[in-house]
């Protein structure tokens, strides 16, 4: 449980800095959060309703960490989809891509299999 709300607080923060940057200035999102490596478009702002959907789900988390965990699911499948289909490629082919942004993905995909719940979820 410890585990799940260091998670759900870490979401809290960085995704919810991340969804209003995001959302009220897309310019300076791409700059900052994308590295430069997209276009200020309505899409920096999509992704920044998805981010701030995740840090309210994760303060609800807070008080029922099993409750809603199935919010970690959704971040382990988008992160790792991301990784594979948009990172990894134009790491190979040596175009822009948000590294920063890449690297605490990495982190997140290697952490969330340890402290999603499953047991609870297929008891």
């Amino acid at each position: 449980m410890i585990g799940l709300r260091i998670i759900y607080i870490l979401n809290i923060i960085v995704a919810g800095q991340i969804a209003i940057l995001a959302l009220s200035n897309p310019k300076n999102s791409a700059l900052t959060t994308f590295g430069n490596a997209y276009q200020p478009t309505e899409v920096i702002k999509l992704v920044g309703c998805l981010w701030l959907a995740i840090a309210i789900l994760s303060i609800l988390g807070l008080w029922k960490p099993i409750t809603f965990s199935p919010v970690l699911l959704i971040q382990l499948i988008y992160k790792g989809t991301w990784l594979i289909v948009v990172a990894l490629p134009a790491f190979k082919s040596d175009i822009p891509f948000p590294k920063a942004m890449a690297l605490f993905f990495i982190a997140w995909v290697l952490i969330l299999p340890f402290l999603i719940p499953w047991k609870e979820w297929f008891n």
